[in-house]
């Protein structure tokens, strides 16, 4: 048996049927998108979007499948993990990540103006009170990350692996960085500062649905819940809302590969926009303001 990525190099033709199947599933994807953002959303069209909904979560689950063409997972990315927690770090190509790693730890990350200088995971620690915190330079996230652009798959698949995440942002972008990659993460299942629904699920042999709650729904109905089980071949299950979920969230446990962690949002280049956008800034949740150019106490 050949070590993964240590063999032969991929037959040409999995890898071009493993292109075709991932072109075909993100067309399926963006259809459904289009159709959920056209779709008003109010009571006559709640179970359509269910629908909708569960089937956006079954092709992005099969878009994020290892490809047993693949091999490897890339070269830099297989990072073990060590040390009392990790914290992944990442963000947009040139925002500062490898400054902040270099400042941080005693590990040197190659920093420059131009954008995707870390190609590679690269690893850090920064001690502290006696802990050893593991602190992973991941590269630069690009927008569609998640559906394989630039190394986007093999960097979330690492991010996920994180106890914690910061989150790097160019103060001088707004809220767009922070948004876009809030959506990217959201695709591929990390949920950022929130908690796992609180819904009891337990697929069943038979005996049909078992549907109740324990506090008033206004979101998932009876029907809904049946329609979006169905969807995923699950007829027989035993449900019981504890908390007033949404249909993603719903959609969520039956998934059951989330992964909810805590994120820090942190601001760079502080010193190009103005103080009252500091201020802004600084006063978001989970949210710190920073300058990575200047020394930092350690």
């Amino acid at each position: 048996m050949l070590a993964p990525g240590k063999g032969k190099p991929s037959n040409p033709d999995s890898l071009h049927n493993a292109w075709i199947a991932t072109m075909g599933i993100l067309e399926k994807i963006a259809e459904i998108e289009k159709e959920i953002s056209r779709t008003q959303k109010n009571k006559a069209t709640e179970y359509h979007l269910g629908l909708l909904k569960a089937k956006l979560a079954k092709y992005r689950a099969q878009l994020l499948e290892p490809s047993k063409s693949a091999g490897a997972k890339g070269e830099g990315f297989d990072v073990m993990k060590s040390g009392d927690a990790r914290v992944a770090l990442i963000g947009f190509p040139s925002v500062g990540k490898s400054t902040f790693l270099s400042l941080m730890t005693s590990t040197e990350s190659e920093a420059a103006s131009y954008e995707f200088t870390t190609l590679t995971c690269i690893p850090g620690v920064i001690e502290y009170k006696g802990a050893n915190i593991q602190l992973l330079d991941l590269p630069g996230i690009i927008e569609g990350a998640a559906q394989g652009k630039g190394r986007g798959r093999q960097v979330i698949a690492v991010a996920r692996t994180a106890d914690v995440v910061i989150m790097m942002l160019d103060a001088t972008k707004g809220d767009v960085q922070r948004e876009l990659l809030e959506k990217e993460l959201e695709s591929v299942g990390i949920r950022l500062n929130r908690t796992k629904p609180n819904i009891y699920f337990k697929p069943k042999k038979g005996g049909g649905l078992s549907y109740n709650s324990t506090v008033p729904l206004t979101q998932c109905s009876e029907k809904l819940v049946q329609l979006i089980l169905h969807e995923y071949k699950i007829f027989n299950a035993e449900v019981l809302f504890r908390e007033d979920c949404t249909p993603d969230e719903f959609i969520d446990v039956i998934v059951g590969n989330r992964v909810y962690m805590p994120c820090l949002y942190v601001y760079n280049k502080v010193d190009q926009i103005s103080m009252e956008e500091v201020d802004r800034l600084a006063r978001r949740p989970h949210s710190v303001v920073i300058r990575s150019d200047v020394c930092v106490h350690k």
